[in-house]
């Protein structure tokens, strides 16, 4: 209850991380962008139980992003794949508020990044002749 109060009152500011993240992710903005949105996905049994990953599914049209989000001692791993199969030129960017890694997917659309840390991801799926598709910005932790 006091905790709520020191924040009504504003007496409790917020991390300085925290704004230095929000700044850094707003930076990433992708003017045109069309925003994929969560859609449902269901979860395979028995699949890679040890590491726990988490499944998104984000669609867009007739786009589909799924990701696979692990923590692998103490990095995130991503792997993820594009529906329907991507054209030659098509990229993927896997972004953090620090660093992004640029992926060419498979021709049947599979991707994967390792190494990076464990906190706020994005993945933004480059079309050549059509807008980028970018997924919200999910929050993993270790």
């Amino acid at each position: 209850m006091l905790a709520a109060m020191r924040l009504a009152a504003q007496a409790d500011p917020a991390p300085g991380r925290l704004a230095a993240d929000a700044m850094a992710a707003l930076a990433m903005r992708l003017p045109g962008c069309v925003v994929a949105t969560p859609a449902d996905l269901t979860a395979a049994s028995g699949a890679r139980a040890g590491g726990k990953p988490q499944m998104h599914r984000f669609a867009a049209g007739d786009t589909t992003l799924d990701v696979e989000t692990t923590i692998t001692e103490g990095r995130l791993e991503i792997a993820g794949q594009v529906s329907p199969p991507p054209a030659p030129s098509a990229y993927v960017e896997v972004r953090t508020p620090h660093l992004t890694k640029v992926r060419v997917p498979s021709a049947d659309g599979q991707f994967a990044v390792a190494g990076l840390p464990p906190g706020w991801v994005s993945v933004a799926y480059h079309r050549p002749s059509d807008a980028p598709v970018v997924t919200r910005w999910l929050r993993v932790r270790a």
